[in-house]
C-alpha cells in the first residue's frame, strides 16, 4: 500500500515539477530529422507586462496544443520571448527618470538608451517568470528579445532590403499624431469614445461685402489654418457663391468658396471649413483643390506661430475657449449646440489623436498584401473560428500603406544616414565609411515594423529555419489581427517564399459575470497570481479552458475555479483511493492481463477509448472547451462515480487474484486518464504518474506517450446498456433520497420495460440498494408506489411503510411541472427563426429529440399522477 496526502496541495507540488521539468530540460527541442516537428511561437509579451488573465487564457491553449503534440511524438517547439514595446517602454522610463528629476532630452540618446535597457533587465522578466507560474513548457532556452542581437540584426536587413526593392519611401503625409508620446501611430492603435462636444456655428463675411457664409464645426481652435470653405456643388444654397472667397473670423485672411461632392449638405449648415493640415477628410479634399497646407500646431498640440500671437503656445483645448470667446466677443459666433461625435484617441498616450502632417517613413502594402489575402480566402491558413476570414479579407482588400516611423528612441532605429552637404539619403545594414559626413535618422520602426519577422527570425540558424518553419499554430488575441497576423503573414511570403504558419486560433475577450470587459479601472480583473495561489494553477488552467468555447466571450469570476479545484480534488481523491488500496508489495505492470473481466470492466474500456478518439479528434479540430468537457464527463462521471463505485468491493476481495486483477485493472485505466489529462493539468497529473510505480531520473508523464484508441475495445452498444443501468440506478437513488428511505432498508424493484436484462441484476441490486426486481412490458404499477420515467422504462417502487402518499403526489406534480416549464422553453427555441436559420442541423435535430423524448415522459408522468390520485 501507497501512503497519500489526504488532500491535495498544489503549490509544493507546483514548484517542485516545473524545477524537475526545468532541471531536465524536457521542454527542449533541437533539430532532428527523424522526427516530424510541430512549432509554436508565443506571441511575445511587452516587457512592461504583467500576467493578466488574457495570457493565462492565450497561453494554456498553447501548452495544451504543444504537450498534447510532445506527447504524441513530435519534435515539439515552443519558442518563448518578449517583445521591446518601443511606446509603452519609453513612456516607463521617461516616468522614472522624471521622477529623479532627469528629462529624457537633457540627457540624450546614447545615455536614454542605457537606462532603457537597465530598466529592461529589472523588469522585462517578470510577465517570464509569471507564465512560468502557470506551468507552461516552452524551450526557454530559445528565449527571445525583439531587439537582442541577433533579432536586431534582422529587422535592419529586412528594412534595407524593402527600402531597396522600393517598398519603403519617405513621404509627407497626413497621419495620427499622440501628442503625448509626439509620435506618429497607426489607425489600428486608435480607439474611438462616444464624446458629448459642441457643435459651433461661426459667420465668415463674404469679401465683397455681400453676404455671409455660415459654417459648422466641431474644432474652431484649428481654423486658423482654414485655406477654403467648401460646399455641395449641388447645393443651390450655395451655387451663386462658389469661386468667392470669404473672410477668415480673427485673421482677415481671404480664403476661396470651393465646391466638392465629399460635402454633405445635411451636416450643419451644409458649408464646411476645409483645413487641410489638420482633418484627414479635407486633406483628401485639399489634393483634390490643391489647396495649401497651413499647420497650427506644434508636434505637443499646442498652437505654433501660424496662429494669431495670442493664441501662440496655448494648449488646443485651452485655444478653443479662447476662440469661442473671441468669435462671440467680435460678433462671429451665431450660435453653439450639443452634439454627440466618436473621437479618435491612441492606444499608447490616451489622449486625443491629431491628424497632423508629418515626415515619415511608410511601407507599400498592395503587393505584399496579394498572397497573403489568397493565402487565407483559398484556406491554405486556417482561422479559428473561420468568421475571422470576412474580418481579415476586408482589412486586406482595402489596405493602405503603412507608416512604419515612430519619433521614439527606444526601438530599431531607422538605417538611414542623410548627407549632411547634399541631403544625399544612403541605407544600409552597415554606417557610412565616412560617418563624420552623415547624420542618421532619428526615427525607430513601429513595434509592429520589428514583431512581423517573429514566425521565423526567433530561429537563429538556416538549419532551423528550414526544419522548424513554417510553424503550425498561432494563437493569439483577435485585436491583433490587423496589427500582427496579417503582417506576419505578409513577412512570411516576403522573405521566406511561404506561409508563416498553419492554423491561426483567435482567442476570447474575457468578461465579468456582468459581461463587462476585465479591467483595473473596474476592479473586476483579478490578479492570476492570486488565483493561483489560492486554487493552483492547474484549477485556473482547467477552469478558462471549461468556459471559453470557441468564437464567444468568457463569463469569468475568481470563485468558478473552484470548477477546476474540485475537479482536482475528486482525481486526487480517486488516485489516492485506488493506490492506497493495492494488495501488498503491488507493482504496476502496463502489460498485466486481468484472470477475469466482467461486464463493467468492458464497459469501461470503451468508453475510455471512446473518449481518447472524441479528444484527439477534438485537440486536432482546436476544440478545447469542448476537449475539456470530455476529459471532465469520463474522469468524473464514468471512471470516479460509476466505475470505482461498481469494483470497490474487489479491492476487500479475499482472493488475491481478484484483488490483483482490479488493481492492475484500475492503475492502468488511472494511467491512461492521467496522460490524458496532463496537457490540461500538468502539475497533479505528473504527481499522481510517479506515484503509481517508482520512475527513472528524468522520466516524465510529459514525453509519455498520448493514448492513442483502440477501435477494437469500443462496444456502443454495450456504452447504451450502462447509459441505461446508470440511468435507471440514478432514478432509484433519487426516489429513495426524495422519499426519505434509510439507507439501510432495502426496496423492491418493478420495471416495465422490454430492455431489461437480468444479468445486470446484481449491479442494480449493490447500487440501489435493491431486494428483489421484476420487470415486463405488462408490468402493472403495484398500489402506493413510487414512480420514474426514463427513456424505455417506467420504475415503480412499492412504498408500504416507508411513505407519505401526499409526499409522493406532490413529488410528481412538481416534476410535471418542471417538464411543461422545460417544454415551454423548448417550444420557444424551436420556433425561433433566427435559432433555426442560424444553428447546426444536428443541434436542431437533438432539441427536436428532446422535445419529443420529454412530451412522452410527461404523458407518462401525467397518467401516473392521475392513478395516484
Amino acid at each position: 500500500m501507497i501512503e497519500i496526502d489526504k488532500a491535495y496541495s498544489s503549490s509544493p507540488v507546483e514548484a517542485k515539477w516545473y524545477k524537475y521539468w526545468q532541471d531536465h530540460k524536457l521542454f527542449r527541442s533541437e533539430v532532428d530529422e527523424t522526427k516530424t516537428p510541430y512549432t509554436i511561437v508565443i506571441p511575445p509579451p511587452n516587457i512592461t507586462g504583467m500576467l493578466h488573465l488574457g495570457h493565462v487564457l492565450n497561453n494554456t491553449i498553447q501548452d495544451i496544443l504543444i504537450r498534447h503534440k510532445r506527447m504524441q511524438g513530435f519534435n515539439a517547439c515552443w519558442v518563448p520571448g518578449t517583445d521591446h514595446a518601443s511606446i509603452a517602454t519609453e513612456a516607463k522610463v521617461v516616468h522614472h527618470l522624471a521622477e529623479q528629476g532627469i528629462g529624457k532630452k537633457e540627457i540624450g540618446r546614447e545615455e536614454f538608451l542605457k537606462h532603457c535597457h537597465i530598466w529592461k533587465d529589472k523588469y522585462g522578466g517578470i510577465i517570464i517568470s509569471q507564465l512560468k507560474k502557470l506551468g507552461i513548457s516552452c524551450d526557454w532556452e530559445r528565449l527571445r528579445f525583439t531587439m537582442d542581437d541577433h533579432y536586431y540584426d534582422k529587422v535592419i536587413e529586412s528594412f534595407v532590403k524593402l527600402y531597396k526593392d522600393g517598398l519603403i519611401y519617405r513621404g509627407y503625409r497626413m497621419v495620427n499624431w499622440d501628442p503625448k508620446t509626439q509620435s506618429a501611430i497607426s489607425d489600428e492603435e486608435v480607439y474611438y469614445q462616444t464624446m458629448n462636444i459642441k457643435l459651433v456655428h461661426i459667420r465668415y463675411p463674404m469679401a465683397d461685402g455681400s453676404g455671409e457664409v455660415v459654417v459648422a464645426t466641431t474644432r474652431p481652435e484649428t481654423m486658423f489654418g482654414d485655406t477654403a470653405v467648401a460646399v455641395n456643388p449641388n447645393d443651390e444654397r450655395y451655387t451663386s457663391m462658389i469661386g468667392k472667397k470669404v473672410i477668415l473670423p480673427l485673421t482677415g485672411r481671404e480664403i476661396e468658396i470651393i465646391a466638392d461632392e465629399y460635402v454633405d449638405s445635411s451636416f450643419g449648415t451644409g458649408a464646411v471649413k476645409m483645413t487641410p493640415a489638420h482633418d484627414v477628410n479635407d486633406y483628401e479634399v485639399g489634393l483634390r483643390h490643391n489647396l495649401q497646407l497651413i499647420n497650427i500646431l506644434h508636434p505637443d498640440a499646442t498652437l505654433n506661430e501660424n496662429a494669431p500671437k495670442e493664441f501662440w503656445g496655448l494648449d488646443r483645448y485651452e485655444a478653443r475657449k479662447k476662440a469661442m470667446k473671441m468669435l462671440e466677443e467680435q460678433g462671429y459666433l451665431v450660435k453653439s449646440e450639443d452634439y454627440t461625435t466618436n473621437i479618435g484617441f491612441s492606444q499608447r498616450g490616451h489622449v486625443q489623436v491629431e491628424p497632423y502632417m508629418s515626415e515619415q517613413w511608410f511601407m507599400k502594402m498592395d503587393d505584399l498584401a496579394k498572397p497573403a489575402l489568397k493565402a487565407v480566402s483559398e484556406g491554405e491558413i486556417n482561422f479559428y473560428p473561420p468568421h475571422w476570414v470576412k474580418t481579415y479579407e476586408h482589412w486586406m482588400a482595402n489596405i493602405k500603406d503603412w507608416c512604419i516611423s515612430r519619433q521614439l528612441w527606444w526601438g530599431h532605429r531607422i538605417p538611414v544616414w542623410y548627407h549632411k552637404d547634399t541631403r544625399e539619403i544612403y541605407c544600409d545594414v552597415n554606417p557610412p565609411a565616412d560617418p563624420e559626413n552623415w547624420i542618421q535618422d532619428n526615427d525607430v520602426l513601429d513595434t509592429w515594423a520589428s514583431s512581423w519577422l517573429w514566425a521565423h527570425d526567433v530561429f537563429m540558424t538556416e538549419e532551423e529555419q528550414e526544419y522548424y518553419y513554417p510553424t503550425d499554430t498561432l494563437v493569439t488575441a483577435p485585436d491583433i489581427i490587423f496589427f500582427w497576423v496579417a503582417r506576419m503573414i505578409m513577412a512570411g511570403y516576403y522573405f521566406q517564399g511561404k506561409i508563416p504558419f498553419k492554423h491561426v486560433y483567435f482567442t476570447s475577450v474575457i468578461r465579468d459575470d456582468l459581461g463587462r470587459k476585465m479591467s483595473k479601472s473596474l476592479g473586476n480583473s483579478p490578479d492570476p497570481l492570486d488565483v493561483i495561489d489560492k486554487y493552483g494553477a492547474d484549477a485556473l488552467r482547467f477552469t478558462m479552458m471549461f468556459l471559453a468555447p470557441l468564437g464567444q466571450d468568457v463569463r469569468f469570476s475568481e470563485d468558478k475555479c473552484e470548477i477546476g479545484r474540485n475537479f482536482a480534488n475528486k482525481i486526487w481523491n480517486a488516485g489516492r483511493f485506488i493506490l492506497m488500496n493495492t494488495p501488498e508489495g503491488f507493482v504496476y505492470d502496463e502489460n498485466y492481463k486481468p484472470a477475469t473481466e466482467d461486464f463493467v470492466d468492458h464497459w469501461i474500456d470503451s468508453r475510455l477509448n471512446s473518449t481518447v478518439a472524441e479528444l484527439n479528434k477534438a485537440l486536432d479540430d482546436f476544440e478545447l472547451t469542448n476537449s475539456s468537457k470530455l476529459i471532465y464527463a469520463f474522469i468524473w462521471s464514468d471512471f470516479c462515480d460509476w466505475y470505482i463505485e461498481l469494483i470497490k468491493n474487489r479491492f476487500y476481495s479475499d482472493d488475491p487474484v481478484v484483488k490483483m486483477d482490479a488493481a492492475q485493472k484500475a492503475v492502468g485505466l488511472f494511467d491512461k486518464i492521467l496522460r490524458m489529462l496532463h496537457p490540461f493539468m500538468p502539475f497533479i497529473s505528473e504527481e499522481l504518474w510517479h506515484l503509481i510505480k517508482p520512475r527513472s531520473d528524468a522520466e516524465s508523464i510529459s514525453i509519455a506517450a498520448f493514448p492513442e484508441a483502440n477501435a477494437a475495445k469500443i462496444d456502443s452498444q454495450r456504452e447504451k446498456q450502462m447509459e441505461f443501468l446508470q440511468e435507471l440506478i440514478t432514478a432509484v437513488r433519487n426516489i429513495r433520497g426524495e422519499m426519505k428511505i434509510a439507507p439501510s432498508k432495502n426496496v423492491k424493484l418493478h420495471l416495465k420495460t422490454g430492455v431489461y436484462d437480468p444479468l445486470y441484476g446484481d449491479l442494480i441490486k449493490k447500487l440501489a440498494r435493491v431486494e428483489e426486481i421484476t420487470s415486463g412490458v405488462d408490468i402493472q404499477k403495484p398500489a402506493k408506489s413510487a414512480s420514474a420515467v426514463i427513456k424505455d422504462c417506467e420504475i415503480f417502487v412499492p412504498l408500504e411503510g416507508l411513505i407519505d402518499i401526499d409526499v409522493e403526489r406532490n413529488r410528481l406534480e412538481k416534476e410535471i411541472e418542471r417538464l411543461k416549464g422545460g417544454l415551454m422553453g423548448l417550444d420557444k427555441k424551436l420556433s425561433n427563426e433566427e435559432f433555426v436559420s442560424r444553428a447546426p442541423a444536428d443541434i436542431i435535430e437533438r432539441e427536436r429529440n428532446k422535445k419529443r423524448d420529454w412530451e412522452e415522459s410527461l404523458a407518462k408522468l401525467e397518467a401516473i399522477l392521475a392513478d395516484l390520485s
